[in-house]
């Protein structure tokens, strides 16, 4: 089987729940969509903080819209 294609989008971190963040996604017909995402592995290695207000980047499966995983703050 192939693999699934991942979505990214852009948003910016809420809040931060222990392992969980809330995330305000912008999305491209200017509407906004709040999910809970967690960090990748690397970041964890590389111990990159994120705070609210940082902007990220999201992977979210097509599958799942309502969780995502964080892959590079900006």
């Amino acid at each position: 089987m192939a693999k699934e294609v991942k979505i990214k989008v852009e948003g910016k971190v809420l809040s931060v729940n222990h392992d969980f963040y809330t995330v305000e996604l912008s999305l491209p017909n200017d509407k906004k969509a709040t999910i809970s995402a967690h960090v990748s592995g690397k970041m964890r290695m590389n111990i990159i903080r994120i705070l609210p207000g940082d902007n990220v980047v999201v992977e979210m499966s097509p599958t799942d819209l309502n969780h995502g995983l964080i892959t590079y703050r900006k």
